[in-house]
């Protein structure tokens, strides 16, 4: 929509020094010819747009311009401090008071409602602020970053391109092009430390379609669980995967199955509950859960053999238990 594209100018206009024509002919799809038009159609409602002529011309907006609030709604000016208000809390300065002194006007201050509230820090704040500033300057100067990250088994010097900070599945990620394994990959950024930006610089690479699908790194795969939970711990089940993952067995337990794309994840997953629950499959898991028991009764100076570990854990689950439908009645 026209207006979408203006308000879009408008915010590239306040964010950069200046911008030519044929960049926002690109960022938005259009011919130069309309976006010639739409800096004719700003400059007539008011928004002081210069433009420069000539070799090297461009586009850019007048010193102490102050957005006018009444191009958003209320709704959209509220989406907006909220997700703000997130950002800086990973931030060393506030994007909100920056954004909220553009749009105030003399005598006039627009308030952000605090009815939503996004907090994307964790218990590493202060480290996390200065590596997410680090990574976006990487980003937008395109130095290459070498770092220390730490795996399940290993841990190993790394360098990457840096591409996209990502927060996703309550964490934040460094997307890049890792230069030890030539392929793009996601690092965590709370297994990512001695963070060190090298003088080296890099051409950005066209990043395929495909890799730019984030979801798919944690997408459902071939590792089939099948489960039975104690009840309580029905909320953990709930929040994580909603409210008909699973079923209600007779005796109160709770039946769950799901495909993981990770077995890592899965068997990380499962070993967080204890003696909550019970494997059915996948047999590898059962055998990891029986060595994982083993190794902790040797710790103590127990005797695995003393302790039939495998009916306990397993036995008492092989037969089928009657399952209560969320809809009444009983099914074996």
């Amino acid at each position: 929509m026209k207006i979408d594209r203006l308000i879009g100018i408008i915010t590239i206009l306040l964010q950069k020094e200046k911008t030519t024509a044929p960049e926002l002919a690109k960022r938005f799809e259009v011919s130069r010819r309309t976006i010639n038009r739409d800096i004719e159609g700003l400059c007539k409602a008011g928004i002081p747009v210069i433009s420069t002529q000539g070799y090297g011309g461009s586009f850019s907006i007048a010193d102490g311009y102050k957005l006018d609030k009444s191009l958003f709604t209320n709704d959209e000016l509220q989406a907006v401090f909220a997700g703000l208000r997130g950002m800086d809390s990973v931030s060393k300065g506030s994007a909100l008071s920056s954004l909220l002194d553009k749009l105030s006007s003399k005598g006039q201050r627009v308030i952000a409602e605090d009815m939503i509230i996004i907090d994307l820090a964790s218990h590493y704040q202060p480290s996390l602020t200065q590596k997410i500033q680090q990574l976006k300057n990487a980003i937008r100067e395109k130095h290459i970053l070498s770092f220390q990250y730490y795996y399940e088994k290993v841990e190993a010097k790394r360098r990457i391109e840096p591409y996209r900070l990502i927060f996703k599945w309550s964490a934040w990620y460094i997307f890049g092009f890792c230069l030890d394994r030539q392929a793009f990959r996601l690092f965590k950024l709370n297994r990512l430390w001695d963070l060190q930006t090298d003088e080296e610089t890099f051409s950005e690479r066209e990043i395929p379609e495909e890799e730019l699908s984030f979801g798919d790194y944690l997408a459902e795969g071939t590792f089939h669980l099948k489960a039975i939970f104690a009840q309580s711990e029905k909320y953990r089940l709930i929040e994580e995967y909603g409210i008909d993952s699973y079923s209600v067995c007779q005796d109160g337990r709770l039946l769950f199955e799901r495909d993981f794309a990770s077995y890592k994840n899965m068997r990380e997953w499962i070993f967080s509950f204890g003696d909550k629950v019970s494997v059915l499959a996948p047999d590898k898991l059962q055998e990891d859960r029986k060595k994982q028991a083993e190794n902790i009764m040797k710790m103590y100076g127990e005797k695995a053999d003393d302790f039939n570990l495998s009916d306990n854990m397993t036995h008492r689950c092989q037969v089928p238990c009657a399952i209560i439908s969320r809809k009444g009645g009983f099914r074996l």
